[in-house]
Formats: C-alpha cells, structure tokens, sequence
C-alpha cells in the first residue's frame, strides 16, 4: 500500500510540478492543493474517522498515519516544494481540530480539509516567539460568552489563502511562562482578522497575521482552557517527522540532478563523471542521504506505534534537514554556473531546502532534545 501511494504521489507530481513552478504564489499554491485533493491525497492528512483516509496497520485507530505522510512528502518534495507544503499544512492546521474541536467543529471542518475544500494554517509563532512558545503574546481574554483575541502572529504559511487558522494564545499569564496558553479555531473572515503578506526565500503564501479585538465564540477554543501548549506540542510530534521525509525528497532529486548533469556534462573531451573528486562526491551523498532514510523511517514508525519517539524525531529531523542542506549545496557546485542560475532545479532545491533546518524545531532544538534524552538521568 504504501508503494501505490508514493506512485500516486510521483504521478500527481510528474504531472503538475513544472507547471506550479511558473505559477504565482497564491495562484500555485491553490493549483497544488486542487491537485492533491483530485488525487484524494490530501485527505491522508485527516483522520478516517473524520472524513480522511488512512493505510491499513500504519498508524493506531483513527490517527493520521506518519509513515503514509512521509511517503507522500519525500516524494512530493522531489518533484515541487509547493505541492509538498500544500500538503502538510492541511494537516498541521487541522489537528489542533481533530485533538480538542467539539463534535459540531469537526464535522463541519475536518471533511472539508480532507477533500481540499478548506486551506488550513496553523499559527504558532511571534516576532518573540519561536522556539520557545513559553514566550506566546497574543492574548485571548473571555468576554461573556465569547472570547476576544489580540496579539500578531509571524511568519504563518497560507496567510491570504487559508480559511481557518489554529491560533495559540494566552489566557493567563505573562510572556515566559508555559501555563496559561490555549488554542483557538480562528475563521479568516472573523472580525479583527488582518492579514499582511511578505516574501521569503522559497516562494509561497506567507505572513503576518494580526488580531484586533478579534471575536470568536466560546465553542471555538479547542480542548480545555490552559491546554494548548500540549496541543501545540502533540500537533509538531505528530508532523515532525514528515519534515525529514521533505528534506530526503529534495535531497533525493538535487543527486539525481547531480547524476545526471555529471555523465552528460563533459569537459577536456570526457564526461565529468570520469573525474574521481566528483565520483567521491555523488558516492558520500548517496550514502548520508541513505542513512537519513533509515533515520525518517525508524521515527515514523515508532509514531505510529504508539512509542515514545521523542529521540527518533530529534534524530531524524535533525539529520535528514542538515544531509538535505550539505547535498542540495553540493549539487549546486557540481554544476558550477548553472547551479546558481535563476530557474533551474538545484537552484529551486537549494531555495526550497533552506527553511526545513528552521520550522518545526530548528537543528539547535532538535540537539537539546537529543542531549536532553541522552542525559536525563
């Protein structure tokens, strides 16, 4: 089952990944989403019990299976970034909803995510509040039988196209302290709800969301009050790992493209692939991107298991971006002046690999994890 679905990942991505390249941001990131959901993929990143799909004995009852997700990540990565994180923002967007919604709030959204008819964002980070959610701002504070948000909200994925976000907020204490902070359901046509779009390296739909005053009913705070932190932190440790299989996708292609450009390209009347420092080059990345698989592979299965796989992820997450940054920069200088040219795939990859190290825990993090692990008696 899951070799059909890396085939049906590879033909969604044969069939539209050079074409989402030309597009714009929004307008591609629309077109990837249609393309996944057509292809009844996206519909991997919800649960079966709420109008997903899921692989038979790949992941406890009802639970988004890991392994499935990282299969379709590697292999949507390989062929484009946008079908990729279209992908995954579906589902680290929707489940804080499958976690802690009311019955009322799952039917109504969890279906329509998983058929690509609601784009999902999940909004976690502030401008002084990355890696230590402790340091949350925003604030929610209960007016009646509503809540009232405030607070700005950074580089969030699908702002401008989403139509929902999962916001941590506040509800008690001051920046600094881990109690106090819960998730919400936030509608993007909610009153109070500002959007304010900006570019980063690899193109697509990002920004600034900013709440003023902004008015949500009191259903809309998922699982208890106090509780979002946990949510927060069950929702990465459920999607980390597939952060590892994108970075192995991309990996994988810049040493295809790297394979390919070297028995083709030739210089001094013999083909590059003759010259012994860059068969040593393609030998070690095939080798560390290997070892990052197994890695990949030992993490989401113990994920789905079931296990506690807080080492497994800190490993693989950390290796697999790390691997994917050292092989996409090799490939660019294996191919010297075109791998620095505008356009071109190991110029995309070498853009699109970038932020893997950063979101979901940087590569320092994902150290202190494995350190913490490591030492804790």
């Amino acid at each position: 089952m899951i070799e059909s679905l890396r085939e049906r990942a590879r033909a969604v991505g044969e069939a539209h990944g050079a074409r989402l390249a030309e597009l714009e941001e929004e307008d591609a990131a629309r077109a990837a989403l249609a393309a996944l959901a057509e292809a009844e993929l996206a519909a991997f990143t919800v649960p079966e019990r709420h109008g997903g799909a899921s692989v038979a004995g790949l992941a406890g009852a009802g639970e988004v299976s890991v392994r499935a997700l990282c299969t379709l990540r590697d292999e949507l990565a390989y062929h484009s970034g946008m079908l990729d994180v279209m992908l995954v923002m579906q589902g680290l967007g929707s489940y804080p909803v499958v976690l802690g919604g009311s019955e009322r709030l799952r039917a109504d959204v969890l279906p329509e995510v998983a058929s690509g008819r609601s784009i999902a964002a999940f909004a976690l980070t502030e401008p002084n509040a990355g890696s230590s959610l402790s340091d949350v701002a925003t604030r929610a504070e209960r007016k009646g039988d509503k809540w009232k948000l405030d607070g700005r909200k950074t580089f969030i994925s699908n702002a401008g196209i989403a139509r929902f976000f999962t916001v941590l907020a506040r509800t008690a204490g001051e920046p600094g302290e881990s109690e106090g902070l819960s998730m919400f359901f936030v509608p993007d046509d909610a009153w109070g709800v500002d959007l304010e779009p900006f570019e980063v390296l690899a193109p697509h739909p990002i920004g600034d969301v900013v709440f003023r005053g902004c008015e949500l009913p009191s259903d809309f705070l998922l699982g208890r009050e106090g509780q979002g932190l946990e949510l927060a932190l069950a929702t990465l440790g459920r999607f980390r790992t597939t952060v590892a299989a994108a970075a192995n996708g991309f990996a994988r292609r810049a040493l295809d493209e790297s394979c390919r450009h070297l028995t083709t390209r030739r210089q001094g009347g013999r083909a590059l692939s003759k010259h012994q420092a860059l068969r040593f080059d393609v030998a070690e990345m095939d080798a560390r991107l290997r070892a990052a698989q197994l890695l990949v592979d030992e993490a989401a299965a113990k994920v789905d298991s079931g296990e506690d796989a807080t080492l497994a992820v800190a490993r693989a997450k950390l290796v697999a971006t790390e691997t994917a940054g050292w092989i996409c920069d090799r490939a660019v200088q294996l191919h010297g002046g075109l791998g620095v040219k505008k356009g071109t795939v190991v110029e995309r990859l070498y853009r699109d690999v970038r932020a893997l190290r950063i979101y979901e825990g940087t590569s320092e993090i994902q150290k202190s994890i494995i350190a913490r692990q490591l030492l804790r008696d």
